[in-house]
């Protein structure tokens, strides 16, 4: 189990360049694949465009109590990049400015910015009253700091999102780390006591699942079944949703890919299980990603890979929403994870 950050382990791969220049050459470069432009060509549906923005996705920074193996991110205790509450401001007037009604909170764990409760409190008062946290769940074992989020998420009617890759301690340990399992169980009783996953009530909790290795998630209603009895039976524990996310190959999973040598492999999984379907609905046409320092990104694996939006307008204290949409959508050879089988985004399967 890794334990440290590409970026501390001072890794090849913690250069973004790096990475798109591995989804660029290769198998995409001789021709033995179709890279991503091609392919969306082929179906008429390239450009992407963006279209009525409906989230606005905030990544409030990369600090994390836990280093997952799969992380998108590659965050973990060590990285110290954090939204200042200067750029939180800047969210909050161009949230005034938009149409967006639901603010969608990213991290590493969100929940660790100093500033992450004036921001939602800030948020509500501007008549926001759709919030997503993406929790890792642990966070609310961490420490006594975070000990009352539980009684905060209720009062703010916050929507949690939440990982755990397996209703057994040991896949979900090996993905996320030793006792994550014992914590997530403890923390999502917590959340049910409180009323979070129960039915029929509106404080909704659902949870996301990614694969552990180099494959496609299964069947999402099939998964959810399975979720929802096992965790019910064996620790009475209820929730909503459960979301099936492809691992795109960037970051840490890439980083995992090529170690296994199941890059090229996976790369012609997603390839072959492309579904046009599935790009019709992908969130970067409704949704825009600000990074913790205010720049903006189409998607949050854009902004991974330091693709900004193709526009004049960089950073969110520029933010114009007529001149945003519209724009055409920044592509490389990961989008393919976002349109295989039945699509993947941050609300699960597409199509």
């Amino acid at each position: 189990m890794i334990t440290k950050s590409l970026h501390k382990r001072e890794s090849d791969l913690a250069n973004s360049h790096r990475q798109l220049e591995i989804l660029s050459n290769g198998i995409f470069q001789n021709g033995e694949l179709p890279t991503f432009k091609t392919k969306i060509s082929e179906t008429g549906q390239f450009p992407l465009k963006a279209k009525t923005l409906e989230v606005l996705q905030i990544n409030l920074g990369y600090m994390c109590n836990q280093v997952c193996s799969h992380c998108h991110v590659d965050a973990g205790p060590d990285r110290k990049e954090i939204m200042t509450r200067e750029t939180m401001q800047y969210c909050l007037e161009a949230i005034e400015g938009s149409g967006a009604h639901t603010l969608d909170f990213t991290g590493g764990a969100p929940e660790m910015n100093p500033n992450f409760r004036w921001f939602v409190e800030e948020a509500s008062q501007l008549g926001i009253n759709d919030f997503i946290v993406r929790s890792n769940l642990t966070i609310i074992e961490a420490n006594k700091t975070y000990y009352d989020l539980p009684e905060f998420f209720k009062r703010h009617n916050i929507h949690i999102v939440s990982s755990l890759p397996h209703w057994t301690r040991g896949k979900t340990d090996k993905q996320r780390g030793a006792g994550v399992f014992e914590k997530s169980i403890s923390a999502l009783k917590k959340l049910n006591t409180i009323g979070y996953g129960m039915p029929d009530s509106p404080l909704r909790l659902d949870l996301v699942y990614n694969p552990s290795g180099a494959f496609l998630p299964a069947d999402q209603n099939a998964m959810e079944k399975d979720f929802k009895k096992i965790l019910l039976e064996e620790f009475g524990i209820h929730f909503h949703h459960l979301f099936a996310i492809t691992n795109l190959p960037i970051s840490r999973f890439l980083d995992y890919l090529i170690a296994s040598e199941n890059y090229e492999d996976y790369m012609y999984q997603l390839v072959e299980s492309f579904n046009p379907e599935a790009v019709r609905n992908v969130m970067c046409t409704n949704t825009l990603s600000v990074s913790w320092d205010g720049y903006l990104f189409d998607c949050d694996f854009n902004q991974m890979l330091e693709l900004p939006v193709r526009h004049k307008i960089k950073h969110i204290s520029e933010y114009n929403q007529e001149l945003l949409e519209g724009r055409d959508i920044v592509i490389s050879q990961h989008c393919y994870g976002c349109t295989a089988g039945a699509g993947s985004s941050c609300q699960g399967t597409l199509a």
